[in-house]
């Protein structure tokens, strides 16, 4: 399947625990998505004519890789491993560090609940 520039990204599919995303190739007029937060050196790709044969294909690509894992005796990767690793400017380290100290709790603590709060926000 040749996959066109133009595509739209329709949403996400979850299975498992994996989540794939959902697009459309005007070219080839069909659904197409590849599992999302996998390390680079492991794609899974799957297609339909409709949701329900995109998300049958995606189970069932999901199902494969976890049982080619076992066959192969070897741990299936997961995605989005809840580890996040960000490069920030300096002063805005020493600012975060300072509103955590002052709030009595960690960095790791702050930050999680920046996070939390904007992604609240902004799912709003």
């Amino acid at each position: 399947m040749k996959i066109m520039e133009r595509t739209n990204n329709m949403g996400t599919l979850n299975y498992k625990g994996y989540i794939g995303s959902v697009n459309y190739s005007v070219e080839d007029d069909c659904l197409y998505g590849r599992v999302m937060g996998l390390p680079k050196n492991i794609t899974i790709i799957y297609e339909g004519e409709s949701i329900k044969d995109l998300r049958t294909d995606f189970e069932n690509a999901i199902d494969n890789y976890l049982n080619s894992c076992e066959e192969k005796g070897i741990a299936p990767q997961k995605t989005y491993s809840g580890h996040l690793n960000v490069s920030i400017p300096i002063d805005l380290h020493i600012k975060i560090a300072m509103l955590a100290m002052q709030n009595g709790e960690s960095i790791n603590s702050f930050v999680r609940n920046s996070l939390e709060d904007s992604v609240k926000v902004q799912m709003q």
